[in-house]
């Protein structure tokens, strides 16, 4: 339903028939955000709120509808919506938006560093520091696993952006592991 300054809103739900099983897009443009949904109670336990909060804030922002209109905004949601009740239900929305892919980029990026730096020699002799990488266990594998993998594989099952963000963890780990080793033979060097 479409919504514009003398429409009745969602009082055509008991005039439509709407019931627990019935979900209820209302687009309106006076607003920030144009979509707003009214979910029966049977749906939830097919699509959580969480999903109807990402979903509206997804595609119906000012953003996504300046850059694709109103109609994909409208057309794309009904799409999600869709996919997930063919699927009997997702507790995300389907789909990795760029600008989320770039963040779990940076957050492994990120924990790549912090494993590296963790795993730098601290004694002669030694290659790795291996109780130091568990010790910092928790922070780069909540930033890598957490932030950079989770995301990826429960929003898509395409393959590039989980190879792309385990490339930047062992990048991040092998210019932070031999950053010091770099550091340190350009000292000596320049004496």
């Amino acid at each position: 339903m479409t919504q514009y300054d003398r429409t009745p809103g969602r009082a055509v739900k008991s005039f439509w028939g709407l019931d627990d099983k019935s979900v209820l897009l209302v687009a309106d443009s006076r607003g920030g955000n144009i979509l707003n949904f009214s979910v029966g109670d049977d749906v939830y336990k097919l699509l959580p709120r969480t999903f109807w909060i990402e979903l509206q804030t997804r595609y119906g922002n000012l953003y996504f509808v300046r850059d694709n209109g109103e109609d994909q905004s409208i057309v794309q949601s009904l799409e999600s919506i869709k996919t997930c009740l063919r699927q009997g239900g997702c507790n995300v929305v389907p789909g990795l938006p760029r600008e989320q892919w770039i963040l779990t980029l940076v957050t492994s990026i990120v924990g790549g560093v912090v494993f590296g730096l963790a795993a730098v020699p601290r004694k002669p002799g030694q290659a790795i520091a291996w109780q130091w990488a568990l010790i910092l266990s928790p922070l780069w594998g909540i930033l890598f696993i957490a932030f950079g993998i989770g995301p990826v594989v429960t929003r898509t099952s395409e393959w590039l952006p989980l190879v792309r963000n385990v490339a930047g963890f062992m990048i991040g780990a092998l210019v932070a592991y031999l950053s010091p080793a770099i550091a340190s033979a350009s000292e000596s060097s320049s004496r």
